[in-house]
């Protein structure tokens, strides 16, 4: 009697793809996700422990209970270790893992079902069935109870958080989701089919290909690599080198770190909106491609003709990135990088351009923008004027908020001074 034959086929699954991923992590130089590393290993070793325990528990009379339930335990344990793992991975994906205080409180369910499925593991007891027998007891329970809480938590977090999750995330989560608790289904209704193998299995391939395929990962590798060169293709007609973008993706990186220990903001920062952010900072002057060479690199002070036509290459900059990335499979990073482009010189007070936006009306990341923008802008050599000393940057800052510049986000940016000082100098000495 072949009982282990269906966790064998998974087996070969997750091998093929376990050989798969390392192979071409190793040729594309992509980085690694240590949950998702972590994840490969303990599918392999749940999948083995099925299979054996799927043998053992119909060969009750060769082999001893001590391994029996030995066996069990540990198949148990791999099977919780995998449901914590995905739901980790879920979460770091999408909203992300913003302290050790947080990582915690998301291990402490899990943790929990462990210590149900230890303490009674000494309960289980074995049913024969029609076709196979099978296991049942309380640690077999918490198993399922385990994954069903896990992904009830996660279902909920995106139901909160949707409108800043990225969605095509959200929809390939759900699908897996959706077929895991199929599979959980059936196998709880009917306990002999002994299916609890297809779960890691499936999610597995589902991650791997959504979201840890190395060509995939590498092309956007690319295509950010690009974004960048032609931002600072563009920002190098006005003798720069590509500092700014460089100085700015910098700072917006340390005032939206302060915003992740900020309750008021903590629950907007999730990973897809950091990253869509941090991406799109380097092209909030993409649209200076079509301001004359000699408005860009004139040593003196503008008139007012000349500042009028400055002026527009953020509008210019919005429209470019509409156009630009009108095909592109991303709607929330276009959003973001048009929102960037567009409206970083509008002021809190209303009194900025291109729309006179004013207050909130202004979109986060452009706020955010502004603040970067015009600390490097007086804290940078430029063309028609040496860099400003550095206390006299901070205090323009500080004098702009309220007026020019979001209080709040001012306020973080000044908190954050030494990590500032510290980032501004390391960027001096390359």
């Amino acid at each position: 009697m072949f009982e282990f034959k269906l966790q064998v086929g998974c087996l070969l699954v997750v091998l093929y793809f376990t050989v798969s991923y390392i192979k071409d992590t190793m040729n594309k130089k992509t980085p690694c996700n240590p949950i998702f590393d972590a994840l490969l290993a303990v599918v392999m070793w749940a999948i083995v422990f099925d299979g054996a325990t799927a043998w053992t528990v119909n060969h009750m009379d060769i082999v001893p209970d001590w391994v029996n339930r030995l066996l069990h335990g540990l198949f148990f344990v791999l099977m919780n270790s995998v449901t914590v793992l995905i739901f980790l991975y879920i979460i770091s994906q999408t909203i992300g893992v913003q302290s050790k205080k947080m990582l915690a409180g998301l291990l402490a369910p899990g943790i929990i079902f462990l210590f149900i499925i230890l303490v009674f593991l000494n309960q289980l007891y074995y049913v024969e069935g029609k076709t196979t027998n099978y296991s049942m007891g309380i640690s077999v329970i918490a198993c399922y109870t385990s994954l069903l809480v896990h992904f009830l938590v996660v279902f909920l977090l995106i139901c909160i958080k949707h409108k800043t999750l990225e969605k095509h995330k959200v929809f390939s989560i759900i699908t897996f989701m959706a077929i895991v608790l199929c599979i959980l289904i059936v196998q709880i209704l009917n306990p002999e089919v002994l299916i609890s193998s297809l779960v890691p299995m499936l999610t597995l391939v589902g991650l791997y290909m959504n979201f840890e395929n190395p060509a995939l990962k590498r092309l956007q590798q690319y295509n950010e690599e690009v974004v960048t060169a032609f931002a600072t293709l563009v920002e190098n007609r006005d003798n720069s080198t590509g500092g700014h973008i460089r100085r700015t993706k910098g700072y917006v990186q340390i005032i939206m770190n302060q915003m992740r220990q900020n309750p008021a903001y903590a629950g907007l920062m999730t990973r897809g909106y950091v990253r869509d952010v941090l991406n799109a900072a380097p092209m909030h002057d993409i649209g200076k491609i079509a301001t004359p060479d000699y408005i860009l690199q004139k040593p003196g002070r503008l008139t007012d003709e000349e500042y009028r036509i400055m002026k527009e290459h953020a509008a210019t900059g919005g429209e470019i990135i509409r156009e630009t990335f009108a095909e592109l499979d991303e709607p929330e990073y276009q959003q973001i990088a048009y929102e960037v482009a567009r409206f970083h010189h509008e002021k809190w007070n209303g009194r900025g351009y291109p729309d006179g936006l004013k207050g909130e009306e202004i979109p986060l990341h452009a706020r955010i923008m502004a603040i970067a923008d015009v600390f490097d802008a007086v804290s940078a050599k430029r063309c028609y004027r040496d860099a400003m000393p550095i206390d006299r940057c901070f205090q323009i800052i500080e004098e702009g908020a309220g007026s020019d510049f979001d209080p709040a986000l001012a306020a973080m940016f000044l908190n954050a001074r030494d990590e500032v000082l510290r980032y501004y100098e390391s960027d001096r000495n390359e």
